[in-house]
C-alpha cells in the first residue's frame, strides 16, 4: 500500500462522514445554502479523490490510457477490479461533479438528494476495494 492510495481513501472516508454529518438524512438541511455548499464541496473532493485513485491505479497496473476521468472507472471495471454497477455510479458522480464545478446554477436538488439517499456510500465502497488490492 502506498502513500498516495492511503491518503486519498482517507480523504473520501473524511469527506463522506462529513456528508453524513452534515446532511443529517434529512432532506431539509439542503435548503439550507450553508449545508448545500458543504454537501457539495465534499461531494466534489470524494470525487475527485476517487479519480485520483482510480487514474493512479490505471496507471500502477498498466490498464491503458483514460481519455476522460470518467474512464479510468471504466477501465477498472474492463480489468474487474471493481463491479459494473460501482464503476456506472462513478462515472455517474463524475457527471455531477462536472456541474457542480462548471454549471452551478443548473445543479438540481433532487439529483443531489437522490445521490445522498442512493449513493454517497459508493464512495467508501470504492475506497475499500482500492484497500483491497495489491498494488
Amino acid at each position: 500500500m502506498n502513500d498516495i492510495i492511503l491518503n486519498k481513501t482517507t480523504t473520501i472516508e473524511r469527506c463522506v462522514k462529513r456528508i453524513h454529518e452534515v446532511y443529517e438524512g434529512n432532506s431539509k438541511n439542503l435548503t439550507d445554502f450553508t449545508k448545500q455548499d458543504s454537501i457539495i464541496l465534499n461531494i466534489q473532493r470524494a470525487c475527485e479523490a476517487s479519480i485520483d485513485l482510480a487514474m493512479h491505479i490505471v496507471s500502477e497496473k498498466k490498464l491503458g490510457v483514460p481519455k476522460a476521468s470518467r474512464e479510468s472507472f471504466k477501465l477498472l471495471q474492463e480489468a474487474e477490479l471493481i463491479d459494473a454497477t460501482l464503476a456506472k455510479t462513478l462515472m455517474n458522480m463524475v457527471g455531477f461533479r462536472n456541474i457542480a464545478v462548471h454549471d452551478y446554477q443548473s445543479l438540481e436538488l433532487d439529483i443531489l438528494e437522490a445521490i445522498l439517499e442512493k449513493h454517497i456510500d459508493d464512495f467508501k465502497v470504492f475506497s475499500k476495494a482500492v484497500l483491497q488490492l495489491e498494488i
